[in-house]
């Protein structure tokens, strides 16, 4: 389908299928010798969606109330750390590792990288053999993440096969952005409404320059971004937009009517939906690092750019 939109671009999540404020008090809990800080998030009627879609054939809106009951959340994605202690506690193996490869953003790679296949459509993504989470680039490369990075090649399976280790949950959609916007109510962003930039105001990591090729790094991030960078929103979270993707529990769901929306449902079948954006979004491409941005991807796909956090009964 013609597509001459800059912000209405598919996602760039590719499938193996073909004003911050200062953050709250945080509870400590323990699996192991894992340790999670969780905010606490007061229930009510939570926001969900906009009545201001930018990308209306991922069916941002309307705005709608959905009650629910208060919870806990993460105040981070899981970190590398963290789900080391996951895999040595049960010896879990991850998508990406019983599949032997991942996606890896093209530019993460160095110039002299052995040829690589790209994704059809979104040629910035390359399958790289032996990619996982703990070999970013694959075997014998010396690009690893700090244990406060977010961990990344993990699958919609393999956050919830550490959420049941963990004993919470990934957040529902409406858990996610009633925590995301922090008590500001219906705004754009967890800090507000102003709008990200490529000169004098970075509240979040995504891209600054010309997307794919010229990120300028005015956020100083490159990539990934320690998972307590930036400020808090006002409930204590971080980075609820931009730094990675985070799955949540539900199927992303595209019920429009019109052949347009028919045809762009048939690329997110049996999809799990993403929220949050990443270190790869710009306004120039897809402005998906807001509130009310969705996107999916199948439940076995890993990428450099979708991590997780989790929920816990109050």
């Amino acid at each position: 389908m013609a597509n001459n939109d800059p912000h209405n671009k598919p996602c760039c999540t590719p499938q193996r299928d073909g004003s911050g404020k200062d953050a709250q008090d945080t509870r400590i809990i323990k699996k192991g010798d894992c340790t999670f800080e969780l905010c606490d998030i007061p229930g009510g009627d939570a926001l969900v969606g906009t009545d201001r879609p930018v990308i209306p054939l991922d069916e941002e809106g309307p705005c709608r109330t959905q009650a629910i009951e208060p919870f806990r959340m993460m105040q981070t994605v899981v970190s590398n750390e963290m789900f080391a202690r996951f895999i040595d506690d049960t010896n879990y193996k991850t998508d990406a590792e019983r599949f032997g490869w991942s996606f890896v953003f093209l530019h993460q790679l160095p110039d002299d990288f052995k040829a690589t296949q790209a994704r059809i459509g979104t040629e910035w993504w390359r399958k790289v053999d032996g990619a996982n989470w703990r070999d970013l680039l694959g075997p014998n490369t010396d690009y690893d993440l700090p244990g406060e990075h977010p961990v990344v090649h993990v699958s919609w399976n393999d956050a919830k096969a550490f959420a049941k280790w963990a004993g919470g949950d990934l957040p529902t959609e409406a858990q996610w952005e009633h925590a995301a916007r922090g008590g500001l109510g219906d705004v754009a962003f967890p800090w507000g409404e102003q709008q990200p930039n490529d000169t004098d105001y970075q509240p979040c990591n995504i891209w600054q320059g010309e997307f794919p090729n010229n990120n300028e790094c005015k956020d100083g991030f490159a990539a990934t971004a320690p998972t307590k960078s930036f400020s808090a929103n006002g409930y204590g979270l971080y980075n609820m937009c931009g730094n990675v993707w985070e799955w949540t529990s539900g199927r992303l769901k595209i019920n429009g009517r019109s052949k347009e929306s028919q045809q762009y449902a048939k690329h997110f079948k049996g999809a799990k939906l993403l929220k949050g954006g990443s270190f790869l979004c710009h306004n120039s491409y897809c402005l998906r690092y807001r509130i009310a941005a969705r996107t999916g991807n199948t439940p076995d796909s890993s990428t450099t750019h979708q991590g997780f956090r989790l929920v816990f009964n109050h």
